[in-house]
């Protein structure tokens, strides 16, 4: 009889929910026992993850066998992690799931940790998305959930730094063999390069920043998922609304701020980050064009914004 081949544990990588949930490529190897991993944008390639967040939905769902599958949401303040636990997890796991679902019916604000396999799916019309199934997971308090955002947000800025770098070598193993990469740095890297082609790494910067934020004191936004802000173009708007167009222009001049790296900010990042934050996509639009008629932004290069 031959021995069982030994399965070695893959590393569980910190990530945010954004480098996650825009991969659309998988991996497995030739061998039955061989793990499979998901390679994101900047080339990470991960077998396991621990990610963070507020908890926002548990939902049963009845399956074929009798048993039921619960399907959840978890937030972080780059965006939502979709995960689902059946009866192929722990006890423990599962356990806790059905916990916290009549926890969350109450309104009661939870922040989880976990750490979770990964996995793509396809539907049949193509599309492709992420989700999780979680290994571990317990609920911790905001001093916790603020040492995953430092620790996640410097995990992050490590692989775009080595991103970069891999930038200087062509998308094949043979240049990238005279860099200082590891030989896993090199496979996940020549894969998203050749699959995802030119990636913008701002977005990334900018949830660090707002992950900083929190994790540096500001933990009531972890606490609460982000307000859905409604801004109309009424002329006859009332106050809340007024206050919400002034806390437009101040998130649109806070984006160029932080993401003007000497040359303006691209038009489409500006709104996309505006979007992500719960504005309406014309209406920042709208505002973006108001700010640089009055001065307050301009534009060096077409479709380049910066402060005056």
């Amino acid at each position: 009889m031959q021995p069982a081949r030994s399965i070695k544990r893959q590393p569980a990588v910190h990530m945010f929910a954004s480098e996650y949930g825009e991969s659309t490529l998988s991996e497995k190897g030739s061998g039955e026992f061989d793990p499979s991993f998901v390679v994101t944008k900047i080339g990470s390639r991960v077998n396991r993850v621990v990610v963070a967040g507020l908890l926002e939905r548990i939902e049963g769902r009845d399956v074929a066998n009798g048993s039921v599958i619960y399907q959840g949401q978890l937030r972080d303040p780059s965006g939502i992690n979709y995960f689902s636990v059946g009866d192929y997890v722990s006890d423990s796991v599962k356990d806790l799931t059905i916990q916290l679902s009549s926890r969350l019916e109450s309104g009661e604000p939870i922040l989880v940790l976990m750490i979770a396999k990964t996995r793509l799916f396809q539907t049949d019309e193509g599309a492709i998305y992420t989700s999780l199934r979680p290994e571990e997971m317990c609920v911790v308090d905001t001093q916790r959930y603020a040492s995953w955002l430092a620790k996640t947000s410097q995990s992050l800025m490590e692989r775009m730094s080595i991103y970069l770098s891999s930038l200087d070598y062509d998308s094949n193993a043979e240049s990238m063999a005279k860099s200082d990469l590891s030989e896993q740095q090199v496979l996940g890297l020549v894969a998203s390069r050749n699959h995802y082609g030119d990636v913008d790494l701002e977005h990334y910067r900018l949830n660090v920043m707002q992950a900083l934020d929190i994790a540096e004191g500001r933990l009531e936004a972890a606490s609460k998922p982000a307000p859905q802000r409604q801004l109309v173009e009424d002329t006859e708007a009332d106050d809340e609304e007024i206050e919400g167009k002034d806390d437009l222009e101040s998130v649109i001049l806070d984006i160029i701020t932080k993401l003007d790296q000497g040359d303006g900010v691209e038009f489409e990042t500006i709104l996309i980050n505006a979007e992500a934050r719960g504005f309406q996509r014309s209406v920042a639009e709208e505002k973006l064009e108001e700010l640089s008629d009055d001065g307050t932004v301009h534009e060096p290069a077409f479709g380049w914004f910066r402060l005056v």
